[in-house]
């Protein structure tokens, strides 16, 4: 399961998830358009999900059982 979620359907690629991202884990595509380099890298801040005009991408946190 992935842990980032970009919902491309709401996303405008504006490329505010990829500059706020610290860990530069986002990056854009040949359409412009975000999508995950390296999701090792995320340290799940959601400043990404944070500053999203369109509310299109998630962070999902991960749960024990």
């Amino acid at each position: 399961m992935s842990l980032i979620n970009i919902n491309l359907k709401w996303c405008k690629a504006c490329g505010i998830c990829v500059d706020f991202c610290p860990k530069e884990v986002l990056c854009e595509n040949k359409k412009g358009y975000p999508e995950v380099k390296d999701e090792t890298k995320c340290s799940k801040c959601k400043l990404c999900e944070l500053r999203c005009p369109d509310f299109a991408i998630e962070i999902k946190e991960e749960v024990n059982v």
